[in-house]
C-alpha cells in the first residue's frame, strides 16, 4: 500500500549511498547475496530471543536490498538479477515467522503458520500476475523501477517489514500482530486475485 509513496522518497537517498560503493568489484547480484546472508542471521537470532540482534539483521537486509537495486539501475537492470531478487526475498519474508515459531513453539507456532499460510497467498497471486504481465507487455507505471511487473495490495513490502520491526520491539505480542496481518494479507490476496483475473479477462486472445 505504501511502497508506491515510500519509494520515491527514498530513492535519492540511495542512488547518494549507492554512488559511494559503486566500485567494479561490488556487483548488484553480490550485494544481494550478501543482504540475504545477513538477513538468515535473523532466524537463530529469533530463535534464541535475540530481538534486538534479529531486527538489527532484518533492518540491514532491507538496506542492501534497497542498494542492490539502485545500484542494478545505475548499471542496467537484469532478468537474472531481478529472479534473484525477488527469489531471496520471499525466503527472507517466510524466514522471520519460522524464527518466532522456533522462539516460543507453543505460543507462536499456529499464528506464525497463519502468516506463513497468509505469505503463500500474497506470494503467489503477485508472482503468478507478474508472469502473465511479462507474457502481455502489460505496463506499471506505478512501480516502473521493478523488473518485473509489480501487483500492489494493503500488505506490500513495507507493511510487511513494519510487521516484522514491531514484532522485534513487542515480542509477546507477536501472536496477535501475527493473525492481524495475516488477515490483511488475505484481502490483498483477494483483491489481486480479482483485479488479475479480470485485467487478463479483458485481452482479447
Amino acid at each position: 500500500m505504501f511502497d508506491r509513496h515510500l519509494h520515491p522518497r527514498l530513492k535519492p537517498a540511495l542512488n547518494r549511498l549507492v554512488a559511494l560503493i559503486d566500485k567494479p568489484y561490488i556487483s548488484a547480484d553480490g550485494m544481494t547475496l550478501a543482504g540475504f546472508a545477513i538477513g538468515v542471521l535473523a532466524l537463530p537470532f529469533l530463535a534464541l530471543g535475540w530481538y534486538v540482534a534479529a531486527l538489527v539483521a532484518i533492518i540491514l537486509n532491507r538496506l542492501f536490498d534497497g542498494l542492490d537495486g539502485a545500484l542494478a539501475r545505475r548499471r542496467g537492470l537484469s532478468d537474472a538479477g531481478g529472479f534473484l531478487d525477488i527469489a531471496l526475498d520471499f525466503l527472507f519474508y517466510a524466514l522471520v515467522p519460522f524464527g518466532f515459531a522456533l522462539a516460543a513453539p507453543l505460543e507462536n507456532a499456529l499464528a506464525a503458520a497463519w502468516l506463513l499460510f497468509a505469505f503463500i497467498g500474497t506470494g503467489s497471486s503477485f508472482l503468478a500476475f507478474a508472469a502473465l504481465a511479462a507474457k502481455h507487455d502489460i505496463d506499471n507505471p506505478g512501480y516502473a523501477h521493478k523488473s518485473f511487473y509489480y501487483i500492489g495490495g494493503l500488505t506490500e513490502g513495507t507493511e510487511t517489514i513494519a510487521l516484522f520491526v514491531l514484532c522485534c520491539l513487542f515480542p509477546a505480542h507477536f501472536t496477535l500482530f501475527a493473525w492481524i496481518f495475516g488477515a490483511l494479507c488475505w484481502l490483498t490476496t483477494t483483491t489481486r486475485i480479482w483485479s488479475g483475473y479480470q485485467t487478463l479477462k479483458a485481452i482479447k486472445p
